[in-house]
C-alpha cells in the first residue's frame, strides 16, 4: 500500500453493480483520497488516514473525516497508522477502516466485494501477514489484491499509451519516493529506488524553519501544511532565486505575506495578493503575517538535493537515471521517454520542468527525454486500479477467501510486493 508511506489505497468492486471504492493517503498533504462510484453515482471526498486529537479538545478523538467537527484545527495532534511509510498501528488503521466501511459512510457488504490493496515495495512480510488476516479473517472480504501503487500507475500508463512498452514511476509521497522502472507491466526489480524524502518531512523542515525566523509553529502541522501547499514551489534555478530573495521591497519577486488563519473570521490561510503587501512589514489590521522568502524553494528543493539538510542519498533526477542505468542497454531509451510523476509532491508547482531539465543534462545526448505529469497524479494509481478491476482477468488475480483459507500465508507468492 503507498498508503501512507503512510497509504492505504484501497479499491473495492461489488459484484451485481458497479462499484468501487478507493482510500489512499496523500503523501503530500496527509490526508486520504475516498472515491465511491456506483453505475448511476459518482462520490469523490478527501478524508485523512488517522484519528486525531485536538488541544482544546484532548478527551476527545476524532477520526478520519470528522476532522470537519473540529472548529480550531490548531495544534491537531495526529494519530497515524503508518510511520516511515509502513502500517504499524492496526488498531488506528482498524477504526478508521470501520468508520469508512461502517454505517456512516460507505456500508459494505464484505462477503460480496473484493478490495485492492496498495502496499510499499518489499513490505516486511510481518506486515504482509497481518494484512492478509485482517482483510481476509476480520473483515471477511470475498477476495483481495494486494499490490504496489506504482504497478497501477504503470498499468494506468500503458492503457494510455499502447505502443509504449517501457515507464519508470516515480511515486514521491507522505512518507518517501520510490522509483520503479516497468517493463510490459512488470516491475524491473533490480531498478527500484526509494528516497527516504517525501511530505511529511518537506512540512516538519518548514515547521523548523518558521518557528526559527518569525514564530513558534512546531504544534501546527496542519496549518504549515497548507501553507506549504500554497506557496512553495520548486525552483528552475536555486542560486538565481537565492540572489533574488536577498533583495529588499518590491525588487524582491519571491517574498509572500501568508495570513494565518484564526479559526474565527478566517477559516483557512490565505497568501496575500502581491499589490496588498506591505513590504515594511508591518500591517494595521490584527491579522497574524507570516513573511515567506526564500523559504518557499528552499523546502522543496530538498526532493532534488537532500544533502543540504544532511540526508546522504541522491536526489530524484540523480535517482531516475541511476535506475535506468541498471537496466539493459536496449531498454534504456524507452525508460528516458517514459518518465510518470506521481504522488502529492508532484504538485509543486515547478515539479515537473526541473526533472526533465536535470535528467536532460544526465541522459545521453542521444536519448530523447519526456516526462509525464498526469492531470491528477494523487488520483493515477487509483485510475489504475479502477482499470484493472474492470480487466476480464481480475479475477485470476485476486486470492479469494476460500484461498486462503485453504494456503493460508502461502498466497504472498501471487501477490509479488
Amino acid at each position: 500500500m503507498v498508503l501512507t508511506r503512510l497509504r492505504s489505497d484501497i479499491a473495492t468492486r461489488k459484484s451485481g453493480k458497479s462499484f468501487s471504492l478507493y482510500i489512499v493517503n496523500n503523501i503530500h498533504t496527509n490526508t486520504s483520497l475516498v472515491s465511491y462510484l456506483t453505475s448511476d453515482s459518482c462520490f469523490l471526498s478527501v478524508i485523512p488516514n488517522c484519528q486525531f486529537r485536538s488541544k482544546t479538545l484532548r478527551l476527545k478523538t476524532f477520526t478520519a473525516n470528522q476532522l470537519d467537527e473540529i472548529k480550531d484545527p490548531s495544534g491537531l495532534f495526529y494519530i497515524l497508522p503508518f510511520q516511515k511509510g509502513y502500517l504499524v498501528n492496526w488498531d488506528v488503521q482498524r477504526k478508521v477502516w470501520d468508520h469508512l466501511f461502517g454505517k456512516e459512510m460507505f456500508k459494505v457488504d464484505f462477503a460480496d466485494t473484493s478490495v485492492v490493496i496498495t502496499e510499499p515495495y518489499f513490505n516486511f512480510m510481518s506486515i504482509q501477514e497481518s494484512m492478509n488476516e485482517i482483510l481476509f479473517e476480520e473483515y471477511q472480504f470475498q477476495a483481495a489484491l494486494r499490490i504496489n501503487a506504482g504497478s497501477l500507475s504503470a498499468h494506468r500508463y500503458f492503457q494510455e499509451n499502447n505502443s509504449e512498452l517501457c515507464c519508470i514511476v516515480v511515486d514521491s509521497g507522505f512518507s518517501f519516493t520510490h522509483i520503479a522502472p516497468y517493463c510490459r507491466g512488470r516491475k524491473m526489480k533490480d531498478g527500484i529506488c526509494r528516497i527516504n524524502v517525501g511530505g511529511k518531512l518537506l512540512t516538519n523542515h518548514l515547521k523548523e524553519i518558521i518557528s526559527y525566523r518569525q514564530l513558534h509553529v512546531m504544534d501546527e502541522t496542519h496549518v504549515i501544511n497548507q501553507v506549504k501547499e500554497d506557496v512553495c514551489y520548486v525552483s528552475q534555478d536555486f542560486y538565481n532565486d537565492m540572489e533574488i530573495a536577498q533583495l529588499k521591497g518590491e525588487e524582491n519577486m519571491v517574498m509572500r505575506d501568508y495570513v494565518l488563519p484564526d479559526f474565527s473570521s478566517i477559516k483557512k490561510g490565505f497568501c496575500k495578493p502581491r499589490e496588498e503587501m506591505n513590504f515594511t512589514g508591518k500591517y494595521k489590521t490584527g491579522e497574524q503575517i507570516l513573511r515567506l522568502n526564500n523559504e518557499r524553494f528552499a523546502v522543496p528543493e530538498m526532493l532534488f538535493h537532500p544533502s543540504d539538510i544532511g540526508i546522504q542519498e541522491m536526489g530524484i533526477p540523480e535517482a531516475l537515471v541511476n535506475s535506468i542505468n541498471k537496466m539493459p542497454e536496449e531498454m534504456q531509451p524507452h525508460f528516458y521517454k517514459n518518465i510518470v510523476l506521481t504522488g502529492g509532491n508532484a504538485l509543486f508547482p515547478g515539479f515537473r520542468d526541473r526533472v526533465y531539465k536535470e535528467v536532460r543534462a544526465l541522459a545521453p545526448a542521444e536519448f530523447q527525454v519526456s516526462v509525464v505529469l498526469p492531470q491528477n497524479p494523487i488520483c493515477y494509481a487509483w485510475e489504475g486500479g479502477k482499470l484493472l478491476a474492470e480487466n476480464p482477468d481480475f479475477e485470476e488475480m485476486v486470492v479469494t477467501r476460500e484461498d486462503y483459507e485453504e494456503n493460508g500465508h502461502c498466497i504472498y507468492e501471487k501477490f509479488d510486493i
